[in-house]
């Protein structure tokens, strides 16, 4: 049996006990480490605390392990209860859709155990979550490569009225160009995209295009490391939002489309202000 579990948003308290239950029972336990990242990271205090709840040993599971070796996985999976953690809910990426139609075509039974994840926990804002549009990635721009397919959508969504959750680019463990040419792979240090950034590119595009699908005065939300302790919610315009120090990873961010009274009511508690640009803006937990 293959387990996919969520282990949602914060820490390791965050999994559910059936989740719990199911890592106890699983001879090997993977994670993956490359859609996501729990509040602590994966450095190696961060699998030691997860082993420590657990009772055994994690193995980290890269984006090459997942998508090139998976098959290895399913053949233990095969034979033995096989747990495959994943930050979130298991159905947040397609990469975990992936994996249990292969794993259904080698007929390897699969349980899934849900949890929160950025898609509905970005509700505390107070934007409601069925007056949102499609989800939208904002990936690194390169010097050679600049993709831009999310304006299309992002126009789509504001001239229904409709709110945009943001996914920003998550690159982990990703091979250079130049090791990829000389066919010996070497890997990129990690890299997080900021809220800033973000905002910057969207500008940069909005400005190629045109089209005001929105501008600086458009408002917005920014999250950052949601679900965790140390949350940072802050609702203002993208000029205010890119001039604020987000801090450590994972940063997300919405364009609010049209709004309700009862939304503007919620957003007013985060609100950033000219005295304290860098509020926390969660005092809503």
């Amino acid at each position: 049996m293959l387990y996919i579990i969520g282990l949602g948003l914060g820490d390791e308290r965050d999994i559910t006990l059936k989740g719990l239950d199911a890592v106890k029972k699983c001879e090997k336990v993977y994670i993956e480490a490359y859609t996501s990242l729990l509040s602590f990271g994966l450095s190696t205090d961060g699998l030691s605390t997860l082993e420590k709840l657990y009772g055994k040993p994690i193995i980290l599971a890269d984006r090459e392990m997942v998508e090139e070796k998976v098959d290895n996985i399913l053949s233990e999976a095969r034979g033995s209860d096989v747990a495959f953690l994943v930050v979130g809910d298991p159905f947040g990426a397609t990469t975990h859709t992936d994996l249990v139609v292969r794993a259904k075509t080698m007929r390897v039974d699969v349980k899934v155990v849900h949890n929160a994840s950025v898609m509905n926990a970005i509700g505390i804002c107070g934007l409601q979550l069925y007056r949102y549009g499609e989800t939208v990635s904002i990936p690194f721009f390169t010097e050679t490569w600049r993709p831009d397919s999310f304006y299309e959508k992002i126009e789509r969504n504001r001239n229904l009225g409709l709110h945009t959750l943001c996914l920003l680019d998550i690159r982990v463990k990703e091979p250079t160009l130049e090791s990829l040419c000389r066919g010996r792979k070497q890997y990129e240090p990690p890299r997080f995209m900021t809220i800033n950034t973000a905002i910057d590119q969207l500008l940069e595009v909005e400005q190629k295009y045109g089209k005001s699908a929105y501008d600086e005065d458009t408002n917005c939300v920014a999250f950052a490391r949601l679900g965790s302790e140390d949350q940072m919610i802050v609702a203002g315009t993208m000029r205010q939002l890119r001039t604020v120090n987000f801090g450590e990873p994972l940063h997300c961010l919405v364009i609010v489309g049209k709004t309700h009274p009862v939304e503007d009511e919620m957003l007013e508690f985060y609100k950033i202000t000219t005295e304290n640009p860098e509020q926390k803006g969660n005092r809503i937990a």
